[in-house]
């Protein structure tokens, strides 16, 4: 199969959507599909035997990270060249919209995938009396596809809830060979806590912009004096932060990768995670993976990865002192950490990429050959 993905974010960006595209990329490929990759240019030319085609773009004054895209004049030729057998928009806004007017001009099936709850979003960024212009531009968008996917099952009903239509799941995956309790490491704990290895090590990795609400930590570091926190990422709202966080034991490490971000994961104590935005949290499940017990809200798609008291905490967004009580538990339950730590990498172990790579090439053929479900029927 042939299938040509348009994205708004990818290579050299470092976040949750780029790392799913990345696995599904290698992996369609490895399992003999042809993927073309139409995306804000970011230097590269080909990945894992993918053709991506660079479309040119401004940096977003709110987020310098993301680029606005429009399509170039020859991306039309592209595609019409490349031949898709389906055209994938990934977070449709901009340029995922030129996926669906190529999809509807040329005559290609059209899937949809949703990643970022962006109606929340706007609210931390003092827009919040847009969320329901919001929500009928995205209907607009994604009924044009015959399929929506959503990452977790919270989402798919919050979507369907606001009229989005044909909707369903697409399920989670990680890595389970880069992420493992082993790495586990002296080195990268002193690092981390700079040079106080000894003290309980909180961590956060992501991204550092307001949707996440990493400010709300320092509540859990004024309760638990003696910690320290390990901010991994890097974005539009470090700077702001590390004035938030002055006078506490906040190190900001920028961005790790590859086996220093596992490493990372595998050697804290607690990994806390506030955000109330999130669609899935792939990071939580690579911090699972790592055997890294996670605090998170309960909120989104975390309640499909995070199973309370059992492979870490969540604590309820409306309670001012969840994260501290929780915080505090994972932090006090010495035993109890390491079966959370253990429960925490096995339900990371059910989650592969390929599993997850070929439930959507499942979804790629029903749509491609319809009469097959038919007359299947």
């Amino acid at each position: 199969m042939r299938i040509a993905l348009f994205t708004e974010t990818f290579l050299p960006k470092v976040d949750g959507i780029v790392t799913r595209l990345r696995h599904t990329i290698e992996h369609l490929e490895r399992n003999g599909d042809r993927v073309l990759v139409v995306a804000p240019d970011g230097g590269l030319t080909e990945y894992k035997g993918a053709q991506i085609h660079g479309v040119p773009g401004l940096p977003l004054p709110l987020y310098p990270e993301l680029k606005l895209a429009l399509p170039s004049m020859g991306t039309k030729d592209i595609i019409e060249k490349f031949n898709p057998d389906l055209i994938h928009v990934v977070n449709p806004a901009v340029l995922g919209v030129s996926g669906v007017y190529y999809a509807k001009n040329l005559n290609i099936p059209l899937v949809a995938s949703y990643h970022t709850h962006l109606p929340q979003y706007l609210q931390h960024y003092g827009l919040g009396a847009l969320e329901g212009v919001l929500w009928e531009l995205l209907k607009a968008i994604h009924n044009q596809a015959q399929l929506n996917l959503c990452t977790s099952s919270v989402m798919v009903e919050e979507l369907k809830t606001h009229g989005i239509e044909n909707v369903d799941l697409w399920q989670r995956g990680v890595d389970t060979d880069m992420f493992q309790p082993h790495l586990k490491s002296a080195q990268m704990r002193a690092r981390l806590s700079q040079g106080h290895p000894e003290s309980p090590l909180l961590l956060y990795v992501g991204r550092v912009s307001a949707e996440k609400q990493i400010d709300q930590i320092k509540p859990v570091l004024e309760a638990i004096p003696e910690a320290r926190l390990a901010i991994v990422g890097d974005g539009p709202n470090r700077e702001a932060l590390e004035a938030h966080f002055a006078g506490t034991n906040t190190n900001f490490v920028g961005y790790l990768q590859g086996l220093e971000l596992a490493s990372a994961f595998a050697s804290a104590d607690a990994f806390v995670f506030p955000s109330r935005t999130e669609t899935l949290g792939l990071v939580l499940l690579e911090a699972m993976a790592a055997g890294c017990p996670v605090v998170a809200a309960n909120s989104g798609g975390i309640p499909d990865i995070v199973t309370n008291g059992e492979n870490g905490f969540m604590f309820d967004v409306n309670d001012p002192d969840g994260a501290i009580t929780a915080t505090k538990r994972l932090l006090e339950a010495q035993t109890e950490r390491e079966q959370l730590r253990a429960n925490a990498r096995k339900e990371a172990e059910r989650w592969g990429w390929a599993s997850a790579t070929r439930q959507l090439q499942s979804y790629y053929r029903d749509i491609v050959n319809p009469e097959m479900l038919s007359s299947a029927a």
